[in-house]
């Protein structure tokens, strides 16, 4: 079991990470926004159902200030071998994801995203800080806190409620 790592940040606004091209994208972009984060795989057992129920609930949501941000991971089984550009066609042409698909990361180790050490430290899982597998999720409110942590098997319309109750949440600075 890996100890939680100890992380400056407090939130995920405070990040920059890289869009499918290459591109810095500073994270404070989705303040107000509820997110939804997940590690995603191409050629994994949970592909299909988690694609087509964050996509679903992507369509439901996103106009009510809900984004669900996309990193694809191949440190499990290499179960993601694609280039960033076809992993972006990939889901958006198979499962027609209108979310922003990231730059490939790693989400464990050493070289882990420090976007995912920050994740981790937040909401630890069951065995420990490490993730398990592909199609981890972090629920994070309109103030980039870490709400929920959903393990791979843990489908996205199970939680729905959760995403919900986080978007009737005022974010802490609504009056500016």
């Amino acid at each position: 079991m890996g100890a939680a790592e100890s992380v400056p940040e407090t939130s995920v606004h405070e990040f920059t990470v890289k869009d499918c091209n290459g591109k810095e994208v500073c994270l404070d972009t989705y303040k107000g926004k509820v997110l939804l984060i997940v590690n995603v795989a191409s050629k994994c057992g949970f592909t299909e159902t988690n694609y087509t129920q964050l996509t679903e609930l992507y369509q439901k949501y996103r106009e009510k200030d809900f984004e669900i941000l996309a990193f694809p991971c191949n440190q499990f089984l290499r179960q993601e071998p694609g280039s960033d550009q076809q992993i972006q066609d990939f889901a958006c042409t198979r499962f027609k994801a209108e979310y922003p698909v990231f730059q490939k990361v790693r989400v464990n180790g050493p070289d882990a995203a420090p976007l995912y050490k920050f994740l981790k430290a937040s909401k630890p899982g069951l065995f420990g800080s490490r993730i398990k597998w592909n199609f981890t999720k972090f629920l994070v409110d309109k103030n980039g806190k870490v709400i929920n942590r959903y393990a791979t098997a843990t489908t996205p319309f199970s939680f729905e409620k959760d995403i919900q109750k986080a978007l009737e949440e005022e974010p802490a600075d609504s009056q500016k």
